[in-house]
């Protein structure tokens, strides 16, 4: 399979600027990540709303970076989901492989890479965040001119050595009329819902700082952005999420 290039090449590539280590001149991020928790929903899935309700429970808090990821296997029963992206149900189907479970279902919570959940059940969901390990790579994310700057810090002595970096883009709001399917004839609110996600870099250890030009985020009509340190296994397999980070509008401003 293909590799992602060294830090160097992929920011040169991109027309992003990297500097030396250190914390974003901005504010933000400041609060410690104790969580990433991604929710694989459809809007062809009745049992999803209460999941989808549940994450904007965890999504207000700042202690945790909530994402909603819409899956498309449900799409042959009649309705296709607007917010699916075929690469999510991928990233799911790729989570259970590295598992060795093969659990591929809606509602399902994804907690920091590692474990999963019915996404509704939202004391088991408290349950796997108290029990860890929490994202402990420390990554600030800031306003800096017009970029958006990512910092992220070294590895521990003993902790892991190579990850990739993900910047995942998301609305923080969006409702759907379904007119068909499971949940046809009612309009469904969704939080934190994921429009993009792709590899920025790949971390080997150091410390790094990253500026991301704004133009293609304000393009992208969204008005969240999380970053995402992710050990990554054989064959590409997604790993433990070991740092975390998010930055939305009302706190750093497009």
């Amino acid at each position: 399979m293909s590799r992602l290039p060294s830090i160097a090449a992929i920011l040169i590539c991109s027309g992003f600027i990297a500097g030396a280590a250190g914390a974003a001149d901005e504010g933000d991020g400041d609060e410690q990540v104790k969580a990433v928790l991604e929710l694989f929903t459809s809007q062809g899935c009745a049992s999803c709303p209460p999941a989808d309700e549940a994450l904007e429970s965890f999504a207000k808090r700042p202690d945790i970076v909530a994402l909603s990821f819409s899956v498309d296997y449900w799409d042959y029963q009649g309705w296709k989901d607007t917010l699916a992206e075929h690469e999510f149900t991928s990233r799911q189907k790729a989570y259970a492989a590295a598992r060795g479970d093969r659990q591929v279902y809606t509602p399902q919570m994804v907690v920091n890479g590692r474990v999963h959940i019915v996404g509704s059940d939202e004391k088991a969901i408290e349950t796997a965040i108290a029990a860890g390990p929490a994202p402990s790579v420390p990554i600030k994310v800031g306003m800096m001119g017009d970029a958006i700057r990512v910092s992220v810090g070294a590895a521990d002595r003993d902790g892991p050595r190579k990850a990739t970096l993900w910047l995942a883009l998301y609305e923080r709001h969006v409702k759907v009329p379904i007119a068909r399917g499971e949940n046809r004839n009612r309009t469904l609110s969704y939080y934190n819902v994921v429009r993009r996600l792709r590899p920025i870099a790949v971390w080997r250890g150091e410390p790094v700082k990253v500026d991301l030009p704004m133009a293609e985020y304000r393009e992208s009509g969204t008005d969240g952005c999380a970053i995402l340190l992710q050990e990554t296994g054989a064959d590409d397999a997604p790993g433990q999420i070991i740092g975390a980070a998010h930055v939305e509008k009302a706190t750093g401003g497009w």
